[in-house]
């Protein structure tokens, strides 16, 4: 039986036999691609190729590629783990062509792969294939004709034919089954796809003899090919109605998921029962306390949960260890790779896995922090084939642990505010009326147990609810249980609003989809995909002579000339200006004329159209037409104050590495002529003292002159494993790749300009660091002259300091400003005391006099009274002194101060049977235009209308007349 890594390994072989390039995986976080979430196809990091923007040296590759699938619209979380098949992360093996072999030959190479006993050998009487059966692509607009009729797949169906497939093991299906495209338009077509008879074993359903097409998870897609032969475009100019063009070469991309691959070649039902997933399950449920033994039945043969009426709770435990198993990898692969817990974006699906997985382990027992130790776990699991694992799990494992620690507390402020909820459903019930909420303090809620008030608004014909919507509240930003949530209703009373809750669900879906709808890709700007690579000349040379324009465009539409004015872009055949690329900006410059005097032109940026071809933005200063000549001049003094800049980001990155740890990663970065910006992953503020150790060291490194050394064309294994270079978080490499290396202190793989050593920096100068979002810090410094007019400004401010802040103690005019500064501060705190103390005087002295306002109602003492211009800890403070003095009774004080209300309820401890502090001033705080809420010994709120707050105060007694 082949192992997992032994699969993935045995596809790759066989393509490279058949003449394919093998590639490592893409990063997860696809790069400059805003249509993807995250990487979740093979295909992902051929995007660029496909659509015709980038140009690589090979036409036939192979890839085992990790995939994410857990946000925007492959948002099927909640299945993860409860399914046979379902997975947040997992691996697509894949062969591609780029206008090389088409069907015939990937037909042929997935039959052989699959059924030669030399290679995987599955029986050939197990499999069935699809094929397009020719339903329309586009309807158009609403009741518009058909447009584009895409034919019936007859090719395919015959070299399916020709490989051995019987035909009547061929069945075609529509385009939702097998019609593939990347986008809205780009690049598609029919697909194939081959599936494997699991049993009648799998059927989540109990059929015993349904036919191929039953959708019950009997029948399970192992391989889709996908043949893109066609270009879809808009055939009018409103987009309404599209078009399709045969593509001049097509291509293919194929995806077998390895996980099924290995179900089906181990001969188990589930994916989670193969060896890539059962050493995660037997750890999870070490970590757990939990003993798989007695998880035979549903541990083995998992189903889905709402499909199971005998689903039970050995089921749930398995169904747990399965989700923590999964999230594990995901969270691991993912952190790896540069992204952080975060509440947005890709960030924020990352925390929902982890937390999903920590929820399922409190589900078993385990509400101690676990989570990280998987990560090892995963790291022992994948290495081989995921090397830099390696260097990544402790960074990666301390990652899962802070979110695991910020989560403990999460999950606790959740169970108060669930409880909450519950007390407020009540308190609505009882006292039904507008602007009702209640503020959680974390102590004792009514005294009288809520099932006994439950029931007892029902007999009074009262509705106890609480709306779906809150509920899926608790459950999205605080991480609660579904199954914990209804059972809390349930042992209350209260009926769980599962149609509120769906609603919200699926409200929140819709967001996740559109926030990552993005812009769909185009394909390149048929200008740019005709012409040949540029010559780049701009590590040598900033002034060549003799470029030919090769082509020029005018509002995206080639032209044979410019006339001065015109902004257009330029093509030469060969150039110096750098392309922006890896964080560096594209050169600006000048075009002159053959007469080496004369300026055509004034580039104010490069940038790549396509892969290979700069295009230098061009404002004309004279005619320029194709074909003509002209010396290339990029500016030197804009091009120098770069490389200094690119180089002190190097000398930065090690830097951070050296002083905070070898976890540092780069996770960004900006490198212009007047400043450089540096991102990189950590998880608190660098301390000042961090940040002037970093500065001393890289300019150390400075002062030593270091020669900054170029390796040109070094393989990229090489360089990673012999130069030991550092391959920074989303770049794209090539099988060649160019090293720059700093003496000893850094090596890294780039392709932007740099000085020639060190020494040539001048000096950097460390701005300001800060947070970018969670778990990424940002560095912005700068060099050479820009650190001569940081040095200046400081000097001019050191004067002005000096001038008003003198102390002879001092040592510097900074510790005299500090000095300066505690003594005001000091001063100000000095006279804050004495306006309270002055405050609680007055508002003392004028309670004095106040046991005429106190009542007796129903035999109960009530006190309403106003103390204007107090704070609330002051007003807190009065109110017990207060209820001290009343010594059994009701205290209510309300002050207004810069146009808003402060009220503050107080009942003593014997009362609070009987009336609550929470719905007294719940009462009055309308009355001001407010809400509040609280304990029932001690209630707040607060108010816009201060001009009530005599009223309102005067009321207080019929409010708690109407209560006792």
């Amino acid at each position: 039986m082949l192992t997992g890594s032994e699969i993935r390994r045995k596809f790759l072989d066989f393509f490279i036999e058949k003449g394919h390039r093998e590639l490592h995986s893409s990063s997860l976080v696809p790069q400059n691609d805003p249509t993807l979430l995250f990487t979740n196809a093979g295909m992902n990091q051929f995007k660029d190729v496909f659509l015709g923007l980038e140009k690589r040296d090979y036409s036939r590759a192979t890839t085992s590629q990790k995939c994410v699938r857990a946000g925007g619209k492959h948002n099927d979380l909640e299945n993860v783990g409860f399914t046979n098949r379902h997975h947040t992360f997992f691996e697509m093996l894949g062969n591609f062509s780029f206008g090389d072999y088409f069907k015939k030959d990937a037909i042929a190479y997935a039959w052989e792969l699959i059924t030669s006993p030399k290679w995987f050998g599955i029986s050939k009487d197990k499999l069935y294939v699809t094929i397009f059966e020719g339903d329309p692509l586009v309807r158009g607009v609403p009741g518009g004709p058909e447009v584009d009729i895409v034919p019936r797949d007859d090719e395919a169906e015959q070299l399916w034919l020709e490989v051995g497939v019987p035909k009547e093991r061929i069945r075609a299906f529509g385009r939702k089954d097998n019609f593939w495209q990347m986008g809205d338009t780009g690049p598609c077509g029919p697909c194939s796809e081959i599936h494997y008879d699991m049993g009648a074993i799998a059927s989540d359903q109990g059929h015993t003899d349904c036919e191929f097409g039953c959708d019950c998870g009997r029948y399970v897609e192992i391989w889709n090919l996908v043949f893109m032969q066609y270009d879809r475009q808009p055939r009018v100019p409103d987009g309404t109605l599209f078009g399709l063009k045969p593509l001049p070469k097509p291509s293919i991309d194929t995806g077998a998921g390895l996980e099924r691959m290995a179900a089906v070649l181990q001969g188990v039902i589930s994916n989670y029962e193969t060896d890539l997933f059962t050493p995660l399950v037997m750890r999870a449920a070490e970590l757990t306390g939990k003993d798989t033994s007695d998880h035979t039945g549903p541990f083995i043969r998992p189903v889905h949960l709402e499909l199971n009426p005998h689903w039970t709770s050995s089921h749930k435990s398995a169904g747990s260890l399965r989700v923590i198993a999964d999230h594990s990898r995901a969270a691991t692969f993912l952190i790896s790779d540069g992204v952080i817990p975060s509440n947005e974006g890709r960030g924020y699906v990352l925390r929902k896995i982890i937390r999903r997985a920590i929820t399922h382990g409190r589900l078993l027992g385990q509400t101690k922090p676990f989570l990280h130790q998987m990560v090892f776990s995963v790291r022992d699991l994948m290495q081989d084939a995921y090397p830099e694992l390696k260097e990544t799990t402790e960074r990666v494992a301390k990652a899962v642990l802070a979110e695991e620690t910020r989560f403990a507390h999460t999950l606790k402020e959740g169970f108060g505010r669930l409880q909450d909820g519950i007390e407020l459903a009540v308190q609505r019930a009882e006292q039904p009326g507008p602007g009702d909420t209640l503020a959680r303090t974390g102590t004792a809620r009514a005294v009288e147990p809520l099932g006994d008030r439950i029931a007892e608004a029902r007999k009074r014909g009262l509705k106890v609810e609480y709306p779906g919507e809150k509920v899926f509240q608790l459950y999205d930003t605080y991480g609660l249980p579904r199954d914990f949530i209804e059972d809390a209703f349930r042992d209350v009373g209260i009926a769980f609003d599962a149609e509120g809750f769906e609603r919200a669900m699926e409200e929140q879906k819709e967001r996740a989809r559109a926030s990552w709808k993005g812009a769909a890709k185009q394909t390149a700007n048929p200008e740019y995909q005709k012409l040949p690579t540029s010559v780049f000349e701009g590590y040598r040379q900033t002034r060549p002579e003799g470029a030919e324009v090769i082509a020029l465009l005018k509002n995206g539409h080639g032209t044979r000339e410019l006339q001065p004015g015109d902004e257009g872009e330029a093509i030469l055949d060969h150039t110096p200006f750098y392309a922006e690329a890896g964080g560096q900006v594209g050169d600006r410059g000048w075009f002159y004329s053959d007469d080496h005097n004369t300026v055509v032109a004034e580039v104010t940026g490069t940038y790549y159209p396509i892969q290979g071809v700069r295009a230098h933005k061009v404002v004309a200063k004279q005619p320029i037409r194709v074909g003509t000549k002209v010396d290339a001049v990029v500016d030197t003094g804009i091009r120098e104050a770069t490389m200094r800049n690119h180089t002190a980001t190097h000398l930065l990155h090690a830097g951070l590495r050296e002083v905070l740890g070898k976890h540092v990663k780069q996770a960004g970065s900006l490198v212009a002529p007047n400043h450089l910006r540096f991102d990189f992953s950590h998880f608190t503020a660098v301390e000042d003292e961090e940040l002037q150790d970093i500065e001393d060291l890289i300019n150390k490194e400075v002062l030593r002159n270091i020669k900054v050394e170029t390796i040109e064309n070094v393989p990229i294994d090489a360089a990673i494993n012999e130069y030991h270079a550092m391959a920074l978080f989303g770049e794209k490499y090539g099988d060649k790749v160019r090293v720059i290396r700093i003496g000893d202190f850094s090596t890294e793989l780039c392709g932007g300009t740099h000085t020639a050593a060190t020494g040539e920096i001048g000096l950097i100068k460390i701005l300001k660091e800060g947070s970018v979002s969670s778990g990424v810090r940002r560095v912005e410094a700068v060099t050479g002259e820009g650190s001569l007019r940081h040095f200046r400004k400081d000097h001019q401010l050191e004067n002005v300091v000096a001038a008003l802040a003198g102390h002879a103690e001092a040592d510097s005019p900074a510790d005299a400003l500090k000095l300066e500064l505690d003594k005001k501060d000091a001063e100000i705190k000095r006279l804050a005391r004495e306006l309270d103390q002055a405050r609680m005087k007055s508002a003392s002295s004028s309670v004095a006099s106040t046991a005429e306002k106190i009542k007796e109602v129903k035999g109960v003492k009530v006190l309403a009274h106003r103390v204007d211009n107090l704070e609330r800890p002051q007003m807190r403070t009065l109110v017990d002194q207060l209820r001290d003095k009343v010594g059994s009774g009701v205290v209510v004080l309300g002050s207004a101060i810069d146009g808003r209300v402060a009220l503050i309820a107080g009942v003593t401890k014997d009362l609070t049977g009987r009336i609550q502090a929470g719905k007294i001033i719940g009462q009055v705080a309308q009355k001001v235009g407010g809400k509040g809420g609280g304990r029932p010994d001690m209630a707040e709120a607060g108010g816009d209308k201060p001009e009530a707050l005599d009223a309102a105060l005067n009321d207080v007694y019929n409010v708690v007349e109407s209560m006792l």
